[in-house]
């Protein structure tokens, strides 16, 4: 079992910077490929980024890539995400995931995927 608690969300402006992290703890997330996702309000939760176990393959949705990065240190049990130039359109409740199948070799995108999820932390970026 896998418990993530995510942190780092709150209200911005129009091309501001925030840093998410999501802190896991009952087992080291060194045997997971990572997510991270979103979720507005009437839409569905989509996927935003993901990083494999060792962090060495990483995969962005087209609607943040140049913008976010997604990192993980396992050695603190710890996933980011760096998020720059923020728009309206990223303002959502972001969720950090881990993947329902430990040492699995695919990083995938789907819900379906990932067994395990924070509680989400808000993200609002006003214009």
């Amino acid at each position: 079992q896998v418990q993530l608690v995510e942190s780092g969300g709150g209200l911005v402006q129009t091309g501001d910077s925030l840093r998410l992290s999501c802190a896991a703890s009952g087992r080291t997330i060194s045997d997971y490929n990572m997510g991270w996702f979103r979720q507005a309000p009437g839409k569905e939760r989509e996927f935003v980024a993901a990083i494999s176990r060792g962090g060495y393959k990483t995969y962005y949705s087209d609607s943040v890539k140049g913008r976010f990065t997604i990192s993980r240190d396992n050695a603190k049990n710890t996933v980011y995400l760096q998020m720059n130039s923020l728009k309206p359109e990223d303002t959502a409740v972001y969720y950090c995931a881990a993947d329902s199948t430990p040492y699995r070799i695919a990083v995938l995108r789907s819900t379906q995927d990932y067994g395990y999820w924070g509680q989400g932390t808000q993200v609002t970026v006003s214009s």
